[in-house]
């Protein structure tokens, strides 16, 4: 009894966290800029502040909310319902009787539905962008970029979803026919990180509502407004209440919530190791399915006989997209010695003209850290980087600008025992590192717990080939620092996670093989 008295304590106290840990500062009120940007996203029905429970939108049962901020400027755009575990069973209740209807729903009439969603996403792609700088801090450009692949997702699933073949498998015995079918697995729960706040759902959603599951998603507390509007798009393209729903608030209650419940025959999740391994575990209890993207350490490997131009864009790409913030960035930029003294000197040239602003500005090619907690995770490795004797080239501090701006950072000197070089900084610092020959950059690389991305530049196709063969990565760019695409299967091995996202081999996530043994029927 006790301990249930103590965790009842800290669920009650979850929500006041959540808001506590969200801010720095005092609360600012909004500006006429953001403003207008947010009365224009109301006016549209995107701009969202309740939770979705099988077609309705709801408030939170106790009426608590947390508050949603613009990273940019800390102000205060809306406040959300902080959800627990009655919603969440509520959720997945509506979702559990959703599904017995959707999954008898044929392919094609499933693909409809989804190819009607994603037209919807498409026009609105300029509303959901600025939702998405507005609550993320991303620049506009980029945002607006993340809908049309978050889309791509929605897309591909539609089609992809009609061609789920089952096989036919040759008798050992003349009287018996032997079949595989494939079927939806059940109801799906769908646990979504803040930094990219469409496109993880949609890679998630997508492909499972085509194969015939229902879902419940919790997007981060953090960025929950650009999940609502994309559920709102889904209600509009006429897919039936309960078959999408989203609930958001105490992390810790929801996601027990859907473990605990045996009408959850899958969890999918992209964020860290840690989080991921503990849902792993939860998981155990009532054997789920699980897929899992989790964190990176992603080395990018210039060779001698690189392109430098070439590697200079890719690193550059692969580095500052998303402000660092991203699982496939490069965290450790390996350069070999004859080149790297002159790869330093230009990369440290190309940060350092990086324009740091807010989202909405023109030409803004970096944005704010998520919050105050990421930019202090980022000054301490940096602090650590330099007490051990690496050398800050470019920048190396907070921006003039405040509020959690970090200025584009280029660190030399940097080996293997830095904090830099063995965990994801998840911001906008690059760390060189110094290699000799082939076989020390694989090792470098390798040497890690994770194994998501890792990018290699070099002209020489033989070396490429050999090193790409030698990773321990479950995704290798050459010559390319952006390698997402809703076509190819996105994950990794090692305890960077189990399971693709995306392509052909991400449907088979959502799907349960049934082998049929057909006898006489004489």
């Amino acid at each position: 009894m006790q301990m249930i008295r103590v965790r009842t304590r800290m669920a009650l106290s979850a929500c006041a966290m959540l808001y506590r840990s969200s801010i720095s500062g005092p609360v600012r009120l909004m500006t006429t800029d953001t403003q207008s940007v947010a009365a224009k996203l109301s006016s549209s029905g995107l701009l969202r502040s309740q939770a979705l429970i099988g077609g309705k939108w709801v408030d939170a049962y106790d009426g608590k909310t947390i508050k949603v901020h613009n990273p940019a400027t800390g102000e205060v755009i809306t406040d959300v319902p902080c959800m627990g575990g009655r919603e969440t069973n509520d959720a997945i209740s509506s979702a559990y009787d959703a599904f017995s209807s959707w999954s008898k729903l044929t392919a094609a009439e499933r693909s409809k539905y989804l190819r009607k969603w994603y037209d919807l996403i498409m026009a609105h792609k300029e509303e959901l962008g600025q939702l998405m700088t507005l609550e993320q801090g991303k620049p506009l450009k980029e945002a607006i970029g993340e809908v049309s692949y978050g889309a791509g997702f929605i897309e591909f699933s539609a089609e992809e979803g009609k061609r789920i073949y089952g096989d036919i498998i040759p008798s050992p015995l003349a009287d018996r026919r032997l079949f595989v079918l494939k079927q939806p697995v059940g109801v799906v729960g769908a646990i979504t990180p803040w930094n990219f706040p469409l496109a993880m759902i949609t890679r998630k959603v997508g492909p499972a509502l085509a194969c015939g599951c229902t879902v419940v998603i919790k997007p981060s507390e953090l960025t929950p407004l650009t999940a609502l509007a994309a559920a709102e798009l889904s209600i509009q393209a006429g897919i039936p209440p309960g078959v999408v729903n989203v609930v958001m608030g105490n992390a810790p209650a929801i996601g027990d919530a859907l473990l605990a419940s045996p009408q959850v025959r899958k969890i999918t999740f992209t964020g860290s190791t840690k989080v991921g391994k503990k849902l792993m575990e939860g998981a155990a209890a009532t054997v789920k399915k699980v897929s899992l993207e989790l964190g990176g350490n992603a080395p990018c490997i210039i060779f001698d006989d690189a392109d430098l131009e070439v590697a200079l864009k890719g690193a550059l790409a692969t580095k500052f997209r998303n402000t660092g913030q991203t699982c496939v960035c490069a965290n450790r930029i390996l350069v070999q010695e004859g080149i790297y003294d002159k790869f330093a000197n230009a990369f440290a040239k190309a940060a350092q003209n990086m324009k740091v602003g807010d989202g909405f500005t023109e030409g803004v090619e970096q944005g704010p850290l998520i919050n105050e907690a990421a930019v202090q995770k980022v000054e301490s490795f940096v602090e650590e980087a330099t007490s051990k004797g690496a050398k800050v080239l470019v920048g190396g501090k907070r921006h003039s600008l405040g509020m959690t701006f970090y200025e584009p950072t280029v660190v030399t000197g940097v080996n293997s025992e830095m904090l830099l070089a063995k965990e994801e900084v998840f911001g906008p610092v690059a760390p060189l590192l110094k290699f000799k020959t082939d076989e020390e950059a694989i090792q470098m690389a390798n040497d890690t717990n994770a194994g998501l991305a890792a990018y290699i530049f070099s002209t020489n196709i033989k070396r490429a080939w050999r090193v790409t063969e030698a990773l321990e990565y479950g995704i290798v760019g050459v010559n390319e620092g952006l390698v997402s695409t809703e076509v190819a299967p996105f994950g990794g091995v090692k305890q960077s996670g189990l399971g693709r996202e995306g392509s052909k081999y991400g449907m088979d996530e959502y799907l349960e093989m049934k082998y049929v043994c057909l006898g006489s029927m004489s």
